[in-house]
């Protein structure tokens, strides 16, 4: 099994290359706990997907310390490789989104099923079995095909630094994700009974703190390929879209291909505690929870010792 990381984002409200932040005294980063407990869950192969001109930065520190713990290779996220038809507008300077990045690793994954994940968030292990044993038992080469989202309890996931964006996702019967609204401005409020709320409107609405929300880890199969290559064709071919600042989100391909009858999507439930930076003072909250996890004994001072 392989584990995918969105890497190649450019980290603009944080400020530099957040992905390669150390948050250890050791020097560990967030993607160094990412896959410690993905090797811990099984799988075996680590595609990183990053700009170019981070490979050096990449393997001169993750990239090395991985050597001999698991199968680590790189695809890159470029402008130019965009479907047969799309013309590259001049002056444009940002990736064309998540969609676009997996799409740019289809030759490096293969065949392989594989779990995607963001670089710079802390999903805590648990997800990385949730998702590892749906990829061994459940996944189907057929049509539709059967993938798996980890969805992470509200209250787990939000920021004291200021609201968050959250996809807020409603399963059927038969726990099958069908829709997943994404949801500005959400905070915290211990005040009301739902427990949180959100800004929508011009005015604050309740907003249970026990919603599920999607944090952006899939198990998927390569039967997305060929949607991720539609999405991106039509998204960067609407003359209606800024074609300087258009993205392809992978969660908006996912459901063109629920709605489309080519997939399902299977919920899966996490409790873990998330840790994310999206600015600069996350970085205490992610370093003293992952510290804590460290001293409880989850995780060893040095991962790779």
């Amino acid at each position: 099994m392989t584990l995918v990381v969105l890497a190649a984002g450019m980290g603009s409200r944080y400020g530099g290359m957040k992905q390669i932040d150390p948050i250890t005294d050791k020097g560990n980063f967030i993607i160094d706990f990412s896959v410690y407990d993905a090797i811990q869950a099984g799988f075996d192969r680590v595609v990183f997907i990053i700009k170019p001109e981070h490979e050096k930065d990449f393997e001169e520190t993750i990239g090395a310390r991985l050597r001999g713990k698991i199968k680590v290779e790189y695809a890159y996220q470029t402008l130019e490789n965009v479907p047969e038809g799309v013309e590259i507008p001049e002056g444009r300077v940002k990736p064309w989104g998540t969609a676009h990045a997996l799409l740019c690793a289809e030759d490096v994954i293969g065949d392989d099923p594989f779990a995607v994940i963001n670089a710079d968030d802390f999903y805590g292990r648990e997800m990385y079995f949730a998702i590892a044993d749906f990829l061994r038992t459940k996944i189907t080469d057929g049509i539709p095909a059967r993938f798996c989202m980890v969805g992470y309890v509200l209250k787990n996931t939000l920021s004291p630094n200021g609201t968050v964006t959250r996809g807020i996702c409603k399963t059927d019967e038969n726990g099958k994700l069908i829709s997943l609204v994404e949801t500005f401005k959400i905070q915290p409020n211990p005040s009301i009974p739902e427990g949180a709320e959100s800004f929508e409107d011009g005015e604050w609405r309740p907003l249970s703190e026990n919603s599920l929300v999607s944090m952006n880890c899939w198990g998927l199969t390569k039967q997305i390929f060929p949607v991720l290559r539609e999405c991106v064709k039509e998204v960067l071919t609407d003359p209606a879209r800024d074609p300087l600042k258009c993205e392809v989100y992978l969660p908006i391909s996912i459901f063109k291909m629920i709605s489309d009858g080519r997939c399902t999507v299977d919920m899966l439930k996490t409790n873990a505690r998330w840790y994310g930076v999206t600015s600069r003072e996350d970085k205490p909250i992610v370093v003293e929870g992952i510290g804590q996890l460290i001293k409880e004994g989850v995780y060893p001072e040095d991962l790779w010792a």
